[in-house]
């Protein structure tokens, strides 16, 4: 899943870039209101790290844009003060969530994580299964047959996308969209790597990355073979 955070205390936004990566999150990083618009009309992020106070068009004007475009990323309020007004305007200007600086690493990735599972989760309760391949919106982890599949952070990303869209078809663009940020340069033959990784990890599993050439690719289950008959040919 990848992430825009929008700061413009630069020590700030390299420990939570830091922390967002080793989480698995791809993130994206904007100093202020402009950019960070900029951004939003050509990237798709899963969720914005919104300042409140920003230099020149400030976080409260930004996320009323965003909402009056009808755009409804997640967004959770990084404010510097905890007051009854800042809250309110928070939510007034269409957030979702808050966290007061400076915050807890844990407080701050269980918030981002709380927003992420209300929007792909929806009602389908803790966790979406792809045959024996389970997905656990809570921690984000994928298990097979009782273990933790253990994936990199491009590889976790994609196999998110593909079973988040479980039966549907993933273009690659929108793959390499989901992975690479903007200090990354994309690759469509790297999407061809991470894919054939993926497969080996799937090796025993139900669930298969399927390929259809030009359009992109799509995880199902894979269909049970059909018992051969034993008797002879008569």
């Amino acid at each position: 899943m990848k992430l825009l955070l929008v700061e413009d205390d630069a020590d700030l936004a390299r420990w939570v870039m830091n922390l967002m990566q080793v989480e698995q999150f791809a993130i994206d990083w904007a100093q202020n209101g402009e950019c960070a618009e900029t951004l939003l009309g050509l990237q798709c992020y899963d969720a914005v790290l919104l300042d409140l106070r920003l230099p020149g068009m400030g976080g409260k004007e930004l996320l009323a844009r965003l909402r009056r475009k009808r755009d409804n990323v997640p967004v959770l309020m990084l404010t510097a003060n905890g007051s009854t007004d800042d809250k309110v305007d928070c939510f007034s200007a269409g957030a979702d969530d808050y966290v007061v600086k400076p915050f807890d690493a844990r407080e701050l990735m269980a918030r981002i994580k709380a927003l992420i599972r209300r929007q792909v989760a929806g009602d389908r309760g803790q966790s979406t299964e792809c045959g024996n391949l389970r997905y656990l919106f809570d921690s984000r982890e994928f298990v097979l047959q009782d273990e933790r599949l253990p994936l990199r952070r491009r590889e976790h990303a994609i196999l998110e996308a593909l079973i988040l869209k479980q039966g549907k078809t993933v273009s690659k663009a929108t793959l390499m969209d989901k992975i690479f940020t903007l200090d990354e340069e994309p690759s469509a033959d790297a999407i061809d790597i991470y894919i054939h990784r993926l497969r080996k990890h799937l090796a025993t599993s139900s669930a298969k990355i399927m390929t259809l050439r030009g359009l992109g690719y799509i995880l199902r289950e894979e269909e049970p073979r059909e018992a051969f008959s034993s008797g002879g040919i008569g």
